[in-house]
């Protein structure tokens, strides 16, 4: 199983949080459509007799494609690769570019799974974030989206400041009023050189309270769980038979293709980026070159990947696979690194598999790079 990722690098306007790349200047639109297009057919060599379970539109913001646009992108990838009978088909959109029409038209389309960003119901969250939508909008998109699509995701962000426990078990509550089936859920995160990071320095926005956002991370567990949501990513809670197959494939190391100025791509053995610019990324493509970097992964590598994916999941650290992959010096170091979280009741092992306690999970990033090997 592969997975084709493209990336839509483009915006109506810049969260305050984002450090994704993107641009909020349309001019070069047309042509970077057609570059990711001839991407497309560039690498389709890269997935000789592999066939792609999944395409996901990301950026940026990818609702801002046109049917006609969003079309050709996909008989790109038909014409140049080898797709499943039943691929999952991932759009994000924006509350704001979900009209009705835009709806009924996506539906028509080979789309058929929908990832929207809400990240909050209540206006003052989404004036401090600097979302392109409001409030009305995202109720109005959701109530007609669900009538089209069954598979929806929306993401929801946690640890804003000002966000109280109530108004975030409200969030929640009103995604859940939708019957929505995924849930991405996100702590608000202070990035270098962001509009954010600027406005907390200066004092204009409360500095991100950590205790608070783990708090109300636990609380969308608690609440989430109690719904029949299956906790199956650090971020990502899905009901049975709609976890996102893109993201699961991240996390359990799939092979995965990216298209598009700064997507990354990864192969098992080697990792790539694409330039982000997307005037150098248009005039590379448009000249015969591809805009990419690669290295090669190390083992090291490979096994700090494994533990870091791994611990993120609801599928954990294989500590056979550690030993069989790696060899049984990287296992013997896994558990004594391991094994001070294990006694903090942070982390546990079962069925020889290295797993995240509830109380160890708002921590696994910083308990995975404890657990790294250094060379």
């Amino acid at each position: 199983m592969s997975g084709i990722y493209i990336h839509i690098p483009f915006c109506k306007q810049a969260c305050h949080y984002c450090d994704f790349h993107f641009s909020t200047t349309l001019k070069k639109k047309d042509e970077l459509i057609k570059a990711l297009a001839k991407e497309l057919e560039m690498r389709k060599g890269e997935f000789n007799n592999t066939t792609v379970e999944t395409i996901y539109f990301g950026g940026g913001t990818p609702s801002i494609l046109t049917h006609k646009e969003l079309k050709f992108l996909i008989d790109a990838v038909y014409q140049h690769y080898t797709i499943s009978e039943a691929p999952e088909i991932t759009l994000e959109a924006n509350p704001d570019d979900l009209s009705p029409a835009k709806i009924e038209e996506l539906a028509k389309s080979q789309v058929n799974r929908l990832s929207i960003g809400i990240q909050s119901f209540f206006e003052d969250d989404l004036k401090l974030m600097n979302r392109a939508h409001n409030t009305e909008e995202a109720k109005a998109c959701l109530s007609l989206a669900t009538q089209h699509f069954d598979n929806i995701s929306i993401d929801l962000i946690y640890g804003i400041p000002g966000l109280s426990h109530e108004r975030w078990t409200k969030n929640i509550e009103m995604a859940l009023s939708f019957g929505i089936p995924h849930i991405s859920s996100y702590a608000l995160t202070v990035e270098p050189k962001t509009a954010l990071e600027s406005f907390i320095k200066k004092g204009v926005v409360a500095a991100v309270d950590d205790d608070q956002a783990q708090e109300q991370f636990h609380l969308l567990i608690e609440i989430l769980e109690s719904q029949n949501f299956v906790h199956y990513e650090l971020s990502n809670f899905g009901k049975e038979g709609f976890f996102s197959r893109n993201n699961s494939a991240y996390w359990q190391g799939k092979p995965y293709l990216g298209i598009g100025p700064s997507a990354h791509s990864f192969n098992g053995n080697e990792r790539g980026w694409n330039v982000r610019n997307n005037s150098k990324y248009i005039s590379s493509i448009q000249n015969d070159r591809l805009a990419l970097e690669t290295e090669t992964l190390t083992i090291t590598d490979k096994y700090n990947e494994y533990i870091m994916t791994g611990l993120r999941t609801i599928w954990g650290v294989s500590l056979e696979k550690v030993a069989q992959d790696f060899g049984q010096s990287f296992k013997d170091y896994l558990l004594q690194q391991a094994e001070p979280f294990i006694n903090q009741h942070l982390l546990y092992i079962d069925d020889e598999k290295l797993l995240v306690t509830t109380k160890g999970k708002f921590l696994s990033d910083g308990i995975a790079s404890d657990l790294f090997k250094i060379n």
